[in-house]
């Protein structure tokens, strides 16, 4: 794994040790302030180097091509508001898609690797967290070409956990808008406000190739601007639970990939 991921100056294999424990307090203390962390060049660039041709050439030729329109919520269920309420609003996205089963070697080593959840599941002080059985949703690719991007949106699951191959020449901006909702408050005027760019607290973060990022997409609105320029934004997102055997619904499958399990 030595060859992957930066293990010297992130010793994920060493989480007993003093480092590693100073890693993971100050991921904690990170998230608590921002709502995310990032640890700057996990991956080596070596492994991104020899892994990117095959990803960009699967991107261009075997990826689902997501084109929809959606509220923030990605759910056309949302019940307990008007209908015609502003947070409401209807965005559009586009991207392309690699599911895990199209996913093979380094990336899914890096997923399934037991170290990995096990120091994700302490700096989000949960008893362990599991990769996903299902084998679409548990790990993707994400490609965005110029003038595509992933609109404003939450998250199911509490967090996200993110890693950039490569960054665009220009946009592709990774913007959010650190707890812009609660379980106790669903603020929709304040997401109303968000949608019309009336939002002074919206930040911006500018990730580079091997940037592993966690964040509480849950209730940090987030969105990726449009890249410009002859280079995709390319990032891979890799998906845990608290509980093991978590898949998709039928329903999400086919929103997300175009296809389902069965």
């Amino acid at each position: 794994m030595d060859k992957l991921i930066d293990l010297e100056r992130y010793p994920l294999d060493r989480l007993g040790t003093a480092a590693g424990q100073k890693l993971v307090a100050q991921c904690i203390d990170d998230l608590e302030r921002n709502g995310m962390f990032t640890l700057e060049g996990f991956m080596r660039r070596a492994a991104i180097d020899a892994m990117l041709p095959g990803l960009l050439d699967k991107i261009a030729h075997e990826s689902f091509n997501h084109t929809r329109e959606h509220n923030i919520y990605f759910d056309d269920n949302i019940t307990d508001v008007a209908a015609d309420h502003p947070a409401l609003a209807r965005v559009k996205t586009i991207n392309h898609t690699l599911c895990g089963d199209q996913i093979a070697g380094p990336l899914l080593e890096v997923y399934l690797w037991p170290a990995l959840a096990e120091f994700l599941a302490q700096v989000m002080q949960k008893p362990a967290l599991y990769p996903m059985a299902d084998p679409l949703a548990c790990a993707n690719v994400i490609g965005y070409y110029e003038g595509e991007g992933l609109n404003w949106h939450f998250d199911r699951s509490e967090f996200t956990t993110t890693l950039l191959l490569q960054a665009p020449r220009q946009g592709g901006d990774f913007q959010y808008r650190h707890a812009l909702r609660s379980v106790t408050d669903p603020n929709y005027d304040g997401i109303a406000r968000l949608l019309r760019g009336d939002d002074p607290e919206v930040s911006m973060l500018q990730l580079g190739a091997g940037d592993l990022n966690v964040f509480k997409g849950v209730d940090t609105a987030h969105r990726v601007t449009p890249p410009k320029g002859d280079l995709p934004r390319v990032i891979t997102i890799f998906t845990y639970y608290e509980t093991p055997g978590r898949m998709f619904s039928d329903e999400e499958s086919l929103g997300f990939y175009g296809r389902t399990n069965g």
